[in-house]
């Protein structure tokens, strides 16, 4: 059986209504899946309610003892368990996690004007194919530990990949808040190789948030990971639509040879 790995973006997580009918598409799946979840516009809010400013430096949240506490309530806490209940009401057999949890990703401080936010240096891909191969649903918040208890903050894409590449995927796939990848024209790109992903990078049409997100994908797709898609959460029947091999956001593959 083909295992696929889908991260969810956070913004998509927000409303109960797009969670609970991603949780039936991802319910419906015929395969070993895992799913890696973001929820940064959910933290951000949980902080400010708290009266606690977000901080960011080139995009990374830098993350206090006080920020990890609001991690583990907001990433591993209301944001998984609520999308576990949404799969659960949907009929898979989901099951929250941490990279916490059975060392499933191991990460190291990135840098210290950041606090405890992790790169990751190992995922651990035990706990993630015992669940999957008796049929259940692996649910993973962004947020990884250490050897020595240390928690950390780590990017959900990046979580995705490292989680994809241990679990052996033969599919990513980034459920997101766009149409897909743009070029410099703003036309999507349906499929996408990883230089020439670079060369949007390099060319500085893809910026920010897609920067992050392809440079993911390329890491993917070179550390053994067959395509990556980046596809728009919101379109109705998006899991089945690319399962089923339809042209929806972007096929990023790591060479022209694999483009049939």
């Amino acid at each position: 059986m083909s295992r696929i790995l889908v991260k969810l973006g956070g913004t998509l997580l927000d409303e109960a209504a797009s969670r609970d009918r991603l949780a039936g598409e991802i319910a419906a799946v015929r395969a070993e899946l895992t799913v890696v979840h973001g929820g940064g516009k959910q933290m951000t809010r949980y902080l400010a309610e708290r009266g606690v400013e977000s901080q960011f430096v080139n995009g990374l949240r830098v993350t206090t003892p006080e920020i990890v506490d609001a991690l583990l309530k907001v990433f591993a806490g209301s944001v998984n368990h609520e999308l576990v209940a949404s799969l659960n009401r949907a009929g898979a057999r989901a099951v929250g996690l941490s990279g916490i949890d059975a060392f499933l990703a191991e990460a190291e401080q990135m840098d210290p004007a950041l606090g405890a936010v992790g790169r990751i240096v190992r995922a651990n891909p035990a706990l993630l194919e015992l669940l999957a191969s008796n049929g259940y649903v692996p649910v993973v918040a962004c947020v990884a530990g250490s050897r020595d208890g240390s928690i950390y903050n780590v990017n959900a894409d990046q979580m995705a990949v490292a989680c994809a590449q241990a679990f052996r995927a033969a599919q990513l796939i980034f459920l997101t808040d766009v149409e897909g990848v743009l070029d410099s024209e703003k036309r999507v790109r349906t499929v996408l190789t990883a230089s020439e992903s670079e060369a949007l990078i390099a060319a500085g049409v893809a910026t920010g948030g897609m920067q992050a997100k392809l440079r993911a994908a390329i890491a993917a797709l070179r550390g053994g990971v067959g395509e990556v898609r980046i596809a728009p959460g919101a379109a109705e029947g998006v899991l089945r639509r690319l399962l089923a091999g339809e042209a929806l956001g972007t096929r990023m593959i790591l060479s022209e040879g694999q483009a049939a």
